[in-house]
């Protein structure tokens, strides 16, 4: 199950208290005061776990709370500081506060550690107070006490490239050819329910991670059919591939398409349509497709280049793969 948005309680431990005492001992009436201070609470702390791809283990697990500060003793002991928290998520994931919508941290990169509540701060001991006019002083601190706060995690994932088209156009079917992931594949629309993402490897061991977005629709800058659900999680891709169905197999038509898919992650993002500089003509292994790619070479923008293929026939996939990497590689470098 791939969940990504939750909702979640988080408290940083409280301090511990300083504690008032004085020594004791035989033959020593008066050892002075030695309350030890309290603690410091235990962080929580996020961390981006780059195993993690969805927010499924906050669906049932909804509280977390570090450990308190240890209380200060007599003889000058200190407490021990609270055991600190570590919440893992998926990189990508963006922690807001629930009542204010305020972003606190975006866990943008793998293995990245961000500490989103600080613990109390622990009491001092009345062996802090004491001074040359008040040598038994009883005063001592409580620890500091913190509250919990409702933190809204957002997940918006992290890959390369970003596979966009409407439903059933074939970009399971490419994501499993060319890369090592398994989105369900069947021959109807809304196969996919969820972002997957593959890793798409090379003979000199280098790779890109590659994402499958469900299929958009008509409208879905406005959220129609989850848009926004689908739309966001491209916004952190470095390059975008528009994915047609040349055979038109549901009744439309793949110059038009195109033209939809553009305004739509316009009006959703400005600029987020300048990401896509491949259309990956699908399908060509059906006869419907070869008047249907004369025409969109004719219509489609100069600067996207078009590379006819047919995900579920087609035994390699070099071309597009050095394609995919030539372009990131030129990113990387004008970046």
């Amino acid at each position: 199950m791939f969940v990504d948005k939750a909702q979640i309680t988080i408290k940083a431990g409280d301090g511990g208290n300083g504690c008032s005492s004085f020594r004791r001992e035989a033959f020593i009436p008066k050892g002075g005061p030695d309350g030890g201070d309290g603690a410091n609470g235990g962080n929580v702390i996020f961390m981006a776990a780059p195993g993690e791809q969805s927010l499924m283990d906050f669906v049932y697990t909804r509280h977390f709370v570090a450990k308190n500060g240890g209380n200060g003793k007599g003889k000058d002991m200190h407490g021990r500081n609270g055991k600190d928290i570590v919440i893992k998520v998926p990189p990508g994931t963006i922690i807001r506060n629930s009542e204010t919508g305020e972003i606190l941290t975006d866990i943008d990169t793998p293995n990245k550690e961000v500490v989103v509540l600080r613990g109390g701060k622990g009491g001092r001991g009345n062996a802090r107070f004491a001074t040359s006019v008040n040598r038994a002083p009883r005063e001592h601190e409580p620890g500091e006490k913190t509250e919990p706060l409702l933190v809204d995690l957002e997940l918006k994932l992290i890959a390369d490239v970003g596979l966009v088209g409407f439903p059933n156009a074939g970009k399971s079917t490419l994501l499993s050819a060319i890369s090592n992931a398994n989105p369900k594949i069947a021959a109807y629309p809304f196969t996919t329910r969820h972002p997957v993402i593959g890793v798409v490897e090379f003979p000199d061991f280098s790779t890109f991670l590659m994402a499958d977005i469900p299929g958009l629709l008509d409208g879905a800058h406005r959220n129609v059919g989850l848009g926004h659900e689908f739309l966001r999680h491209i916004e952190r891709t470095k390059a975008l591939l528009y994915v047609l169905d040349m055979a038109g197999v549901d009744g439309r038509n793949p110059v038009d398409d195109l033209k939809v898919l553009q305004q739509e992650l316009e009006l959703y993002m400005k600029g987020l349509s300048q990401r896509a500089v491949i259309v990956i003509a699908n399908k060509m292994d059906l006869p419907e497709s070869a008047d249907n790619l004369k025409a969109l070479k004719k219509k489609a923008p100069k600067h996207l280049k078009i590379i006819p293929l047919s995900a579920a026939t087609d035994e390699s996939f070099d071309e597009l793969k050095e394609t995919i990497r030539t372009v990131l590689s030129r990113q990387t470098q004008n970046s």
